[in-house]
């Protein structure tokens, strides 16, 4: 069993077993045990209300006991608390399988986090380039220049007359 803690502090325990994809797959029409097919993992690792719900209904017992609505559940969940909750309920996940099953999911985990990582390096460097900062300043002065020739009121033309037409 793993745990998390949410912005609030409180600490959550995760346990994933059958009684739990049950309720899983009723209050939110997710089939856990399709997390390697059909893009479970993915909608979770790209949704992160869905994720905060999958939460939410795991720790639901929990949360009942403690007088803790989905709602307020929910303010308490956001940044490295989001984070936290994810790799427990995913770890939890992988654990509930049998193996071979548990295995192929947790290689799978350990490539998103891998290939997350990566992602991460490539966005550093290309926000750390200087060509990214040149770039950005030229169309700036592009964007400055369009705004400074203009029309200032409406009517007003940026282009000099000729004079008067004969």
């Amino acid at each position: 069993m793993r745990t998390f803690q949410d912005n609030q502090k409180r600490t959550w325990e995760v346990a994933i077993n059958v009684s739990v994809v049950k309720r899983v797959r009723g209050l939110l029409a997710l089939d856990l045990l399709g997390v390697m097919e059909g893009g479970v993992l993915e909608r979770l690792v790209n949704d992160s209300c869905l994720l905060c719900d999958l939460i939410y209904v795991v720790c639901q017992d929990q949360a009942k006991a403690a007088k803790i609505s989905d709602e307020d559940f929910g303010r308490a969940m956001g940044g490295d608390a989001i984070d936290c909750a994810t790799s427990a309920v995913l770890e939890e996940l992988a654990d509930f399988f049998p193996s071979p099953r548990r295995g192929l999911l947790k290689k799978a985990l350990a490539k998103i986090e891998k290939l997350e990582k990566i992602a991460v390096k490539a966005a550093v460097k290309v926000l750390d380039s200087p060509k990214l900062e040149q770039k950005l300043r030229k169309e700036l002065a592009a964007v400055e220049t369009a705004l400074s020739s203009a029309p200032k009121k409406p009517g007003e033309s940026s282009i000099s007359s000729p004079g008067k037409l004969a």
